[in-house]
């Protein structure tokens, strides 16, 4: 039963993330995994907010998004046009979200020289697009050149060791953990600043500070985590993008849900390029 300040949707496609596959390692006797959907709003929010019955939307649930029907706070949900399909608009949320908030949290964009690790999924494809398209020179490191080529014709310099990115950068987007984290911050410049958001390789990083000594001088180590409702005036501004053709979500596979358990094995272990959707049927 939906809470007051939530619509019930019935689900037309929904966009696993390669962290989810992870939660699956553990599941907890609570667990609903599913946080990025689109689909149509067959309930109204009973305290009078968010969109009508009828209305597409996007949204972005805590969990529970990997269902026929679906509850999500009016808060964390964004109506689409007509001309953005239901398969684009589930791809957009979690790692949309993601690139929209590490930018704000690194500064505006423009004349800066950035580096992004781990840029070969969904968040780098988004980060990569929005960075460059305000004016970054960015370097982007994939661990192969087929993953790396969407992302040069996107405008990035692409490397495929995080030691061959030519710094030093005004910024450094970490996504990897590991060995590689102490390697890109000896590419920040003095005064400089590395964001951490991620640890793909699932390797806890080693910092030695005699090490950073013999660095750049002052530079800022930066957590970040994009959790934190509300959503929706971000998926708005995704929703917009898109329309205006300044965002375009890369789409690896679209299949029926039927092919759940393949496409999350296919995800965990980098065989999409992109994001994996899938459709519960009706899908637009």
């Amino acid at each position: 039963m939906p809470e007051p300040d939530e619509a019930l949707i019935k689900v037309e496609a929904i966009a696993p993330n390669r962290g989810e596959t992870f939660l699956l390692e553990r599941p907890g006797p609570r667990l609903l995994p599913g946080k990025d959907i689109a689909g149509l709003v067959v309930q109204a929010a009973t305290d009078g907010s968010g969109p009508g019955i009828g209305t597409r939307v996007v949204g972005h649930p805590a969990q529970g998004g990997w269902a026929e029907y679906a509850a999500v706070p009016t808060h964390s949900l964004a109506a689409l046009p007509d001309s953005i399909d239901s398969v684009r608009a589930a791809a957009l949320p979690l790692a949309g979200i993601t690139a929209l908030r590490l930018l704000r949290t690194a500064g505006f964009p423009a004349g800066r020289r950035m580096l992004l690790t781990g840029a070969s999924g969904g968040v780098g494809h988004y980060v990569t697009e929005l960075a460059v398209g305000a004016g970054a020179e960015l370097t982007a490191v994939t661990a192969t050149p087929v993953r790396g080529e969407r992302l040069a014709e996107l405008g990035a310099t692409v490397v495929h060791e995080v030691a061959a990115a030519q710094g030093p950068f005004d910024v450094v987007l970490e996504s990897t953990g590991g060995p590689d984290l102490p390697v890109a911050l000896s590419k920040v410049r003095p005064g400089g600043t590395l964001v951490w958001f991620g640890q793909a390789s699932r390797t806890p990083a080693t910092l030695d500070f005699f090490q950073l000594l013999g660095g750049p001088e002052r530079v800022t180590i930066q957590h970040f985590h994009y959790a934190g409702a509300p959503y929706g005036s971000d998926l708005a501004a995704l929703v917009r993008l898109v329309e205006q053709r300044r965002l375009h979500p890369e789409i690896g596979r679209v299949t029926d849900w039927a092919r759940t358990a393949d496409t999350l094995v296919d995800l965990r272990e980098r065989r999409i390029r992109g994001k994996a959707v899938l459709l519960t049927g009706g899908a637009r």
